[in-house]
C-alpha cells in the first residue's frame, strides 16, 4: 500500500497506548517488572495489569515472569524495538513543539570543538535554521577542554566536544564516530612505500600537532600510550594550519578524517596506514548535569544524530558510554537501550 493511502487510514481501534509501550520499555531496560512500575510511579499490579492489556491487543505473549525478574519474549523483544521507534518520535514530537514554543527570539549558545565546528555544525545549523528560523545561535569554535569549561561556568548551554577524557559532572550524548588518521605530504619517506608503520614509528615521527587540550591530542596521546612523544615538532593552533604545514613537508600529522577528505582526494596529501592502532574516537555533546539545555538544543541534537546517520548508516548515539539506538538521548535523562544482542527489528 502507498505510504499516501496508509496516512489516510485511521488507526485501529486496538492501537497500543503509548504510554503501555513507555512501560514495556522500562521493563526490558530494567529486567524488572516492579522496578519498571516504581519508575513510572505507579502500582506493580497496575503496571502487570497494564502489560496485561498491551498483550491482550497485540494477541502476543510479551513477557516471562518469573520469581527472579520478567525478561521479554522474542516477540517481546521485536515489539519493544518497534515501540522504541513509536515512543522516540512521539519525544520528538514533543521536543519540536516545545521548541516552536518558545523560539521567538530565542537564543542558543553552543561551543563545539574544531572539528564539529569546522566540518559538521555549518551543515547542522542551515538544518537547524530551516526548522526554527526564528532561533539565534552563538557558536563557539574551541579545543575541547575550552568548550567544557565553557559548559561547566554557564557560558553556553551545549558543547560538542572530541576528547577521549570523563568529565563526570556533565551529562552527555555520543553524536558520532570520528576517525583520526596520519598523513603526509607527497615527499615524506612514509609516502613512498604501502608497508604501514607501526605505533613506535608514528610516536618517533617529526609530528605536527594540535595544541594541548586538543580533543585530537589527547586521543594521539591515549592511544599511543608510553610510546607517546610530548614534544611535536611543530605545534599549531588549527587543523587548516596543520594541512598547510604538513603538505609544505614538516612532518606527519594525526587529524580527523572529516579534515581531510578534499586534501586525500585530489592528492595534496597522503594516508599513511598503522598497524596496531585503534585511531576511532566519539565526538560528544555534553551540558550541565543539572540544568538541562533549552528544547532548542534536544532539536540540534536530533539534527545532528539524523545527519550522522545517514552519513554512516550505523548506530551512533550513546549516553555515559551505554549503547543506545541511532538518535540523541532524551535531555531528562531517560534513555533508551537495547539488549546487546539484539538487532534492530525490521517492520513487518
Amino acid at each position: 500500500m502507498e505510504r499516501d493511502k496508509l496516512d489516510a487510514v485511521p488507526l485501529p481501534s486496538g492501537t497500543p497506548d503509548l504510554a503501555d509501550l513507555d512501560l514495556l520499555l522500562s521493563v526490558e531496560r530494567l529486567g524488572s517488572l516492579g522496578r519498571a512500575a516504581r519508575e513510572h510511579m505507579i502500582s506493580q499490579p497496575s503496571a502487570s495489569a497494564r502489560i496485561k492489556l498491551l498483550e491482550r491487543r497485540l494477541g502476543l505473549v510479551l513477557l516471562e515472569r518469573s520469581p527472579s525478574g520478567s525478561r521479554l519474549t522474542q516477540a517481546g523483544l521485536s515489539v519493544a524495538g518497534w515501540a522504541r521507534e513509536v515512543v522516540d518520535a512521539a519525544s520528538d514530537l514533543l521536543a519540536g513543539a516545545t521548541a516552536l514554543r518558545t523560539v521567538d527570539n530565542g537564543w542558543l549558545r553552543v561551543a563545539a570543538s574544531m572539528t564539529v565546528a569546522e566540518y559538521l555544525m555549518p551543515r547542522w545549523l542551515v538544518t537547524l535554521r530551516r526548522e526554527l528560523p526564528d532561533l539565534t545561535v552563538a557558536l563557539r569554535a574551541e579545543n575541547s577542554h575550552d568548550v567544557v569549561e565553557l559548559v561547566r561556568t554557564e557560558e553556553v548551554d551545549l558543547g560538542f566536544i572530541e576528547d577521549p577524557a570523563a568529565h563526570d559532572d556533565l551529562c552527555e550524548v555520543m553524536v558520532a564516530d570520528d576517525e583520526l588518521v596520519v598523513v603526509t605530504g607527497r615527499g615524506h619517506p612514509w609516502a613512498g612505500t604501502d608497508t604501514p608503520i607501526t605505533a613506535a614509528e608514528l610516536a618517533a615521527g617529526r609530528l605536527v600537532l594540535r595544541e594541548r587540550g586538543s580533543g585530537t591530542r589527547e586521543t594521539l596521546h591515549r592511544v599511543l600510550g608510553e610510546l607517546r612523544a610530548d614534544d611535536p615538532h611543530l605545534e599549531l593552533s588549527s587543523t587548516t594550519a596543520i594541512k598547510e604545514a604538513v603538505g609544505a613537508g614538516a612532518g606527519a600529522a594525526v587529524v580527523s578524517a572529516l579534515a581531510v577528505e578534499r586534501e586525500l582526494r585530489t592528492g595534496r596529501l597522503v594516508r599513511i596506514p598503522v598497524t596496531g592502532l585503534e585511531l576511532t574516537r566519539r565526538l560528544r555533546a555534553v551540558w550541565r548535569r543539572r540544568a538541562a539545555p533549552p528544547p532548542q538544543a534536544e532539536v540540534l541534537l536530533r539534527i545532528a544524530a539524523r545527519d550522522t546517520a545517514t552519513s554512516t548508516s550505523t548506530s551512533t548515539a550513546t549516553v555515559s558510554g551505554a549503547p543506545a539506538r541511532g538518535k540523541p538521548a532524551r535531555l531528562d535523562g531517560r534513555e533508551r537501550k537495547r539488549h546487546p544482542d539484539q538487532a534492530a527489528p525490521r517492520r513487518p
